[in-house]
């Protein structure tokens, strides 16, 4: 699962259109469960993400081994790149924990972000810290997984055969942060300050994680960086919703 994917059809017009639906699914999935029925039934909300993730995650294994028939190497353990994914997950976390307590938070950043988050906490049935530390373990270690495996295995590789290093790793990275965007947008406003930096941030870790990913030729290093950061952002989280839990 984790390397480069065998003699692709550089020149296939299917293989473009599955990368443009891959790259754009993520945000309307986003905008239909976040935006779209925000005033509905958290049960509706619950099977529109779902039935939307199903389709998103399954995509990349139905158009690889189904439809292209394609083989694919066996995933493998590379030291250098989990030595380098822990050594960049650690410094990303550790400046975000230190920008949130040291600037963000005394500057009042999420006070308005806050009561929404906690509403949205609270509105998908979260109401004891063992539950968000369970959402917390999941999005850390699964989630991050099957974004790894979508964003940098099947989205990255794929333009990686299509056109060069860094436009690969550009294209993919901006993917990565639209659906992203959606959420950041709603919690801190279409374009302010703290919507475009944050959405830069997330580029800029796709980016690392691109070039890990390249570099490495294995989904590992970067799943390891990618749910370090995860950890760092729930724990954040956990401090802006604990009362309410």
């Amino acid at each position: 699962m984790t390397s480069f994917i065998q003699q692709p059809d550089r020149s296939s017009r299917s293989e473009i259109a599955a990368i443009v639906f891959a790259l754009s699914f993520p945000t309307l999935l986003t905008w239909i469960y976040f935006i779209l029925l925000a005033d509905h039934a958290p049960a509706l909300q619950q099977s529109a993400y779902s039935i939307g993730k199903l389709i998103q995650f399954g995509f990349p294994i139905v158009w690889v081994w189904l439809i292209r028939r394609e083989q694919v190497r066996q995933p493998r353990l590379r030291p250098d790149g989990l030595l380098v994914g822990t050594l960049i997950g650690v410094a990303i976390t550790s400046g975000s924990l230190a920008a949130y307590w040291l600037v963000l938070k005394p500057m009042g950043a999420f006070d308005s972000a806050g009561e929404m988050i906690r509403q949205r906490v609270a509105a998908a049935g979260i109401d004891s810290p063992m539950k968000f530390a369970a959402l917390g373990l999941f999005y850390s270690i699964g989630h991050s997984l099957l974004e790894e495996y979508y964003w940098r295995w099947f989205v990255f590789a794929r333009l990686r055969s299509l056109t060069s290093l860094p436009k690969a790793i550009v294209i993919s990275s901006l993917g990565f942060m639209a659906h992203h965007v959606v959420v950041l947008s709603h919690y801190f406003g279409g374009l302010s300050y703290l919507s475009c930096f944050f959405s830069l941030g997330v580029a800029v870790g796709g980016v690392i994680w691109a070039w890990l990913y390249a570099r490495s030729r294995s989904i590992f290093g970067p799943w390891l960086s990618h749910a370090l950061v995860d950890a760092g952002i729930f724990l954040v989280g956990y401090e802006i919703v604990r009362s309410a839990l």
